[in-house]
């Protein structure tokens, strides 16, 4: 009698709650909007530095402007034609 009691309780009460789905964090729609901070420390120096943040595009945009310049640089050595 009492486990028949349990039984129909049980099926009574139907399915067990689930917890709340947490939220996600959103994420960026563009991956170039993602910010990103680097250190640079001083020459010479363990602690001493600088932190810069800037976007995924700016720091590519750095990062191309740079190796534009060493190229230019290693193309006018070999050449010796840049002066």
């Amino acid at each position: 009698m009492i486990a028949s009691l349990l039984l129909v309780l049980a099926l009574a009460a139907g399915e067990p709650q689930t917890a709340p789905a947490r939220d996600k964090m959103e994420k960026s729609a563009d991956t170039r909007d993602t910010m990103i901070c680097k250190k640079f420390l001083e020459t010479g120096s363990l602690v001493k530095g600088k932190r810069v943040c800037k976007t995924k595009a700016e720091w590519d945009h750095d990062r191309d402007n740079m190796r534009a310049g060493y190229n230019n640089a290693a193309s006018c050595q070999a050449t010796s034609s840049c002066f």
